[in-house]
């Protein structure tokens, strides 16, 4: 099941006056096409982006540094430690969520680096199919390589998942077969000499590899003389725009709907992100942040000209509403109990999704204020 919300600006509210030209230009909705004085907070914006997706690419560099030793020897310490780079470059992907939404450079890529849910059996086995999925199928697929990953990934149906960070989750954890912890596939199931235990490890090299390709392609697309940072920033109003979009779809239909409401609404643990590794609650707050971050112009050692400036100058109380909703979305989410499949499961637990589900909601619905603040209409699905 598919949930979205829809959220649309609606008449603006009316502003006392303009606090400062020279952040943003023009009084009430309509700034004549321009938001001049935001362009601060357009280039901090363009530098968050490109530290993210920097952070980003040198922790998937690391898993598959992980990801190669552990092939080349497996062990229970070198399974462990490919585990541990997985969850270490879910923080900066997570945070970096607020740049899609608005066919930026990774939307087109998205499909192949953060799609689920996923069905495990169309890569490997499961429980009950010991020779299920491409990996135990050497007839069909005799050679298994980056471009047939590529080209397998939503073949045929949207959970026929491949590639990204899922696919080298599950191959990595296993099915998640205990309710109260991750996945438990064994180091053993990469031992070479057995010809599926050969292309497991194969498989699990290249999904990794491709993955670290294409978020090289991203950020080439971010560099400073890469053409769409210049695109990006032509149009003061329409970057806004973007921004704006990003943060409000991210949280809203994304977060607030895909996943978590279709998790609590069908309580299965296979509608959770990251189902193999429980590590579903760190990628909630990741996206949390990721707004947050977008919001006030800041990331790591980043904190510069913010959205929040140019909305105090116009209107200081949707700034501190905007900016309060925005911390209370990420302790509500905080306040969820770990696991996640487990909290969608126990009665306390729905209580505390639910609580996070209408907190992002809320905090959805005053980004399009924002966004109307600046004679900008979104229209959120």
């Amino acid at each position: 099941m598919k949930t979205s919300f829809n959220f649309t600006a609606g008449p603006a509210a009316a502003i006392a006056a303009c606090a400062a030209v020279a952040l943003a230009t023009g009084c009430g909705g309509d700034d004549g096409g321009e938001l001049s004085g935001a362009r601060p907070a357009i280039d901090n914006y363009i530098a968050i982006a490109r530290a993210g997706y920097d952070d980003t690419l040198a922790t998937a560099k690391a898993l598959k540094a992980a990801v190669d030793a552990f092939v080349a020897a497996p062990t229970p310490a070198t399974l462990e430690a490919a585990r541990t780079a997985w969850k270490a470059a879910r923080e900066p992907y997570g945070q970096s969520e607020v740049f899609r939404f608005y066919d930026g450079p990774i939307d087109n890529l998205e499909p192949l680096i953060n799609s689920w849910p996923l069905d495990e059996v169309y890569i490997d086995y499961v429980e009950g199919n010991p020779t299920g999925g491409i990996i135990n199928d050497p007839v069909t697929f005799p050679v298994i390589t980056k471009q047939l990953i590529a080209d397998r990934n939503a073949a045929g149906a949207e959970e026929n998942i491949s590639a990204g960070y899922h696919a080298i989750e599950f191959l990595l954890w296993g099915q998640d077969l205990d309710p109260n912890g991750p996945g438990a596939r064994p180091h053993t199931d990469y031992l070479p000499g057995k010809a599926s235990y050969d292309r497991r490890g194969q498989y699990l090299k290249l999904v990794t590899e491709l993955l670290v390709d294409d978020l090289q392609s991203v950020v080439d697309a971010w560099r400073p003389d890469a053409p769409y940072p210049a695109e990006f920033a032509a149009d003061p109003k329409e970057a806004v725009r973007r921004m704006l979009q990003g943060m409000g779809s991210l949280g809203g239909a994304e977060l607030a709907g895909e996943r978590m409401t279709v998790a609590l609404d069908n309580r299965d643990q296979e509608d959770e992100q990251s189902c193999f590794s429980d590590n579903t609650h760190r990628d909630l707050r990741a996206d949390a942040l990721a707004i947050q971050n977008a919001y006030l112009g800041r990331y790591g050692e980043i904190h510069g000209a913010g959205l929040d400036e140019l909305v105090r100058a116009r209107d200081a109380a949707l700034d501190a509403k905007l900016a309060q909703q925005l911390e209370a979305s990420i302790a509500a989410i905080a306040d969820i109990p770990v696991p996640f499949d487990r909290a969608i499961a126990d009665e306390a637990g729905r209580a505390k999704v639910l609580a996070a589900v209408r907190a992002l909601q809320t905090q959805t619905e005053t980004i399009v204020e924002v966004a109307t603040l600046f004679g900008i209409q979104l229209n959120l699905k």
